[in-house]
C-alpha cells in the first residue's frame, strides 16, 4: 500500500512538473493577490499584513487543489493511460492517497511566493515555530479542498468541472471571510463563514502564525466537511468506475 501510494505520488508530481504552465497557474493567482491587495493597502501594518498573508495562503490552497483536481482529474479521465491504470488490481486507496500527497506538494509550492512577498514587501511577522505550525496547518487545510476537487473531477466532464470549480471558488473565498480580517467582515459573512470549509482553513492558518484563538464551530465544521467530501469523492470515483468499466 505504501509503495503504491508513493508510486502514484511520484507519477502525479512528475506529470505536473512536465507541464510548467500548470504549476505557474497554481502560484500566480495567490502571488498576484498579495501584490495587488495586500502590499498596497496593508504592508505597513504588521498585524494586518500577517493576517492577510495567512488568508492569501488559504487562497493559494484553494487555487492549487480545487482547480488542480477539479479540472486535472477530469482531464485525466479522458486519457487512455487513466483507463488502463484503473483496470489494475490496486483499488482506489493508493490512487486517492497519491493524489492527496501530490496536493500537499503543490500546496507548498503555491505558498512559497506568498511567503516570500510577505517577507520582502510587507511588515508581516511570525516566529520560527509559527512558520512551522503554519506549514502543518496548510497541509491539513489542503485535504478538504483536494477531496472537493476529486469529487468534481471524478463526477463531471472537464467543461463542467471547470465551470463548477469557478462557480464555487469565489463564493467560498468571500463568504469564508478570506477577503477581510477576522473581525471586520460584513455581518452576513460572519454569520455564514464558520460553516464553510474556507473559514475553518483560515482559522487554522490565523491561529498558527498569530495569537488568534480559532472559532471552535469553524474547526468542527472543517472536520465535518472533510469527512463529507471524502465520502463524496469515493462515491464519484465508484460511479465513474461503474459507468466506464462495467
Amino acid at each position: 500500500m505504501t509503495t503504491l501510494t508513493l508510486t502514484h505520488t511520484r507519477f502525479h508530481v512528475l506529470e505536473t512538473v512536465r507541464v510548467p504552465m500548470a504549476l505557474i497557474g497554481s502560484v500566480f493567482f495567490p502571488a498576484a493577490s498579495m501584490l495587488f491587495f495586500v502590499v498596497p493597502f496593508g504592508a505597513n501594518d504588521g498585524v494586518a499584513a500577517t493576517y492577510a498573508t495567512a488568508s492569501m495562503a488559504t487562497f493559494a490552497i484553494m487555487t492549487s487543489n480545487l482547480f488542480g483536481y477539479g479540472v486535472g482529474v477530469s482531464a485525466d479521465r479522458a486519457l487512455p493511460w487513466d483507463s488502463y491504470s484503473r483496470t489494475l488490481p490496486a483499488g482506489p486507496g493508493p490512487r486517492f492517497a497519491g493524489r492527496i500527497l501530490t496536493g500537499s506538494v503543490m500546496t507548498v509550492a503555491s505558498l512559497l511566493p506568498v511567503v516570500l512577498i510577505a517577507a520582502l514587501l510587507t511588515d508581516a511577522t511570525t516566529t520560527v515555530a509559527g512558520l512551522a505550525l503554519g506549514t502543518g496547518a496548510a497541509l491539513v487545510a489542503a485535504v478538504p479542498f483536494t477531496l472537493m476537487g476529486l469529487a468534481i473531477g471524478y463526477g463531471m466532464p472537464m467543461k463542467a468541472a471547470l465551470a463548477v470549480s469557478q462557480i464555487l471558488f469565489f463564493p467560498l473565498a468571500f463568504l469564508g471571510g478570506l477577503m477581510s480580517s477576522p473581525t471586520e467582515a460584513p455581518a452576513f459573512v460572519q454569520t455564514v463563514a464558520p460553516y464553510l470549509p474556507t473559514r475553518g482553513a483560515a482559522e487554522l492558518m490565523w491561529a498558527a502564525v498569530t495569537d488568534h484563538s480559532p472559532n471552535p464551530t469553524a474547526l468542527l465544521m472543517l472536520g465535518v466537511w472533510t469527512v463529507a467530501l471524502a465520502a463524496l469523492a469515493v462515491l464519484a470515483y465508484r460511479r465513474d468506475e461503474g459507468r466506464r468499466f462495467r
